[in-house]
């Protein structure tokens, strides 16, 4: 490896993290997610200690770090997935192109129907994969009449790269799918209401390799339309997918940077650490 720059600080990972501020490229021009000095607190712990990072229109950003480390809680901060934990409380400035997402006049609803979410395991609703994919529409009323709902589910399906596998069986169970063609379901429902913002939570973690590989090659197909933040666990897969990458440790941001950078060149000691496998 790179030999790091004699600038970057090193930190025992076992100790309190004294670091002011992230290295790297956390903030871009034109940004369509913008957050600063974003604290996250669970009652009386904190699990995100002022964490600033832009995410650009149409990339993909990879966010890394060990278990804990606060990666998944940064991320539901961006669509207020937090809201729904009473003890949950955010703190900072969190906008999407430059609307601030805890405002009073901002519609939890709605912002996640803007900034949509795939989780880890997949979850399709005890519904048939039609109305899976036809029931946000259908509750924001994006569809005039049935036709138009129809041409919605089958664009999503074919976005999502499962319409030719399902298309003579729409009315059967969502559930009876495989476990990828779940996850392919539940990211044509997310992209149904026709989001700009895709929020994913280790989404190939619970597939087998088959189904994991053909997720990542649909993650670069929808980038050319969304943006897309994903969580992942998996290093190889952050170097697969995205174009930059974040790297969480102990509820800080430490380093964000290109990703061939991040795994090739890091200018932190904790990422080298991580990355080079010392701890995680």
């Amino acid at each position: 490896m790179t030999t790091l720059h004699e600038t970057a600080p090193v930190i025992d990972a076992h100790q309190d993290i004294q670091f002011d501020g992230t290295i790297g490229e956390n903030l871009v021009e034109n940004a369509k997610f913008s957050t600063r000095n974003v604290n996250v607190f669970y009652g009386e712990k904190q699990a995100i200690f002022d964490a600033s990072l832009d995410i650009a229109e149409n990339e993909v950003i990879a966010l890394i770090g060990p278990s804990g480390c606060g990666k998944s809680t940064y991320l539901r901060s961006l669509n207020r997935m937090n809201d729904t934990i009473p003890i949950c409380r955010v703190e900072g400035e969190l906008k999407l192109d430059g609307e601030n997402i805890y405002g009073k006049s901002m519609d939890p609803v709605l912002l996640r129907a803007r900034v949509g979410m795939v989780f880890q395991k997949p979850n399709p609703f005890p519904k048939s994969i039609y109305d899976n994919v036809a029931y946000g529409p259908r509750i924001h009323g994006l569809a005039r009449n049935s036709s138009e709902l129809d041409e919605i589910v089958e664009t999503s399906l074919q976005k999502a790269g499962l319409f030719k596998e399902v298309k003579d069986r729409l009315d059967a169970p969502g559930t009876g799918l495989s476990g990828g063609q779940q996850q392919r379901l539940c990211i044509a429902r997310t992209i149904a209401v026709s989001p700009e913002v895709i929020l994913m939570d280790e989404p190939a973690s619970a597939l087998d390799p088959i189904a994991t590989a053909t997720i990542e090659e649909l993650i670069d197909e929808l980038r050319e339309n969304f943006t897309i933040a994903i969580v992942t666990h998996s290093m190889q897969q952050a170097a697969r997918v995205s174009q930059r990458t974040a790297y969480f440790h102990l509820g800080r941001l430490i380093e964000v940077g290109q990703t061939n950078q991040i795994f090739t060149n890091p200018r932190h000691q904790l990422t080298e650490n991580y990355i080079t496998g010392k701890f995680g």
